[in-house]
């Protein structure tokens, strides 16, 4: 297995999620680091069919969640429900048990259902009346908000945003290729015909494979500095934590992977900054009003921090 693999992978997706390559490469850094990944982006962009895409196309076992005000954390974690047959309590799995669980709308949610995914995206396994059980491997969660749309949202919880590997958007396609998206969906969804191109088993040797990337002190340094620069900037509240740090030298291992090298060099790191770290900065309130957003602290601490 190698990177010829991820490209066979990437090109089967794009069967489906048409010129959207950079989106279905992080969705791939999310599955080769067995990282989560949040996508922000309006509906109709296609979140749905990349993740159910990503799902057939390893043969994964694949679920979804829509995520409602009435939703209670063991609809996603499942419970101990009565049997009349024994008289006894079982433990009925939720939808968790899955290795590709899609998230629709998580934030049409209340943060006491969201957390209930927190054990799950951190320690993969879930703990109901104190016994735990361990989730399958690989396990993926992709979870989806509406960025424009506030009203009956919940804002994700600062330590269930800092649980995803990356915040991604898909964006509107291009004339050629919205063309091409209506053309192909004219009798049946692309969807239906997606045959995987590997299983499981070589999922996880890839992410074997990525762990033995080499990443240099002077990377690691690099790094450590541009996320602690967010904690020193005047117009942040909440700067990222060594989480964020350990999550871009995890997904430039991983990028760097699908781009054939065996090493990370500093445009890795550069690359993937925004994705990492944007969903975690927290702004002043007087800086949101002026103006300033994530992007943009990021893009000048890229500016001040000296490749190492």
């Amino acid at each position: 297995m190698s990177n010829e693999a991820i490209n066979k992978l990437v090109a089967n997706i794009e069967k489906v999620i048409v010129g959207k390559t950079e989106a279905v490469k992080m969705l791939v850094i999310g599955l080769l680091t067995n990282g989560h990944i949040l996508i922000e982006d309006i509906p109709g962009m296609g979140k749905t069919m990349l993740a159910l895409t990503l799902a057939k196309s390893i043969s994964a076992e694949f679920k979804r969640i829509q995520a409602t005000p009435d939703l209670l954390p063991t609809d996603i974690t499942g419970g101990f429900v009565y049997s009349p047959k024994t008289g006894e309590f079982d433990f009925k799995r939720g939808p968790v048990f899955t290795h590709i669980l899609l998230v629709d709308e998580i934030n049409r949610t209340t943060p006491r259902t969201q957390s209930a995914l927190l054990e799950c995206m951190q320690e993969y396994k879930v703990t109901v009346e104190g016994l735990t059980y361990a989730l399958p491997a690989p396990f993926m969660t992709i979870a989806t908000q509406n960025p424009i749309e506030y009203q009956g949202t919940y804002s994700l919880p600062e330590a269930q945003i800092d649980r995803f590997l990356m915040k991604i958007n898909i964006g509107y396609p291009s004339l050629v290729e919205e063309i091409k998206v209506i053309s192909e969906q004219k009798i049946k969804h692309p969807v239906e015909s997606v045959m995987p191109v590997m299983t499981l088993e070589d999922v996880v040797k890839l992410q074997e494979q990525v762990k033995k990337v080499q990443v240099s002190s002077e990377v690691l340094e690099y790094i450590v500095k541009l996320v602690s620069s967010t904690r020193k900037s005047e117009v942040v509240k909440q700067g990222a934590s060594p989480r964020a740090s350990i999550a871009i030298m995890k997904a430039s291992c991983a990028w760097a992977f699908i781009e054939g090298r065996d090493y990370v060099i500093p445009d890795d790191v550069i690359k993937l900054l925004p994705r990492v770290l944007k969903h975690r900065i927290i702004l002043h309130p007087k800086a949101v009003i002026s103006g300033m957003t994530p992007e943009l602290v990021i893009e000048g601490i890229l500016k001040q921090i000296p490749i190492s």
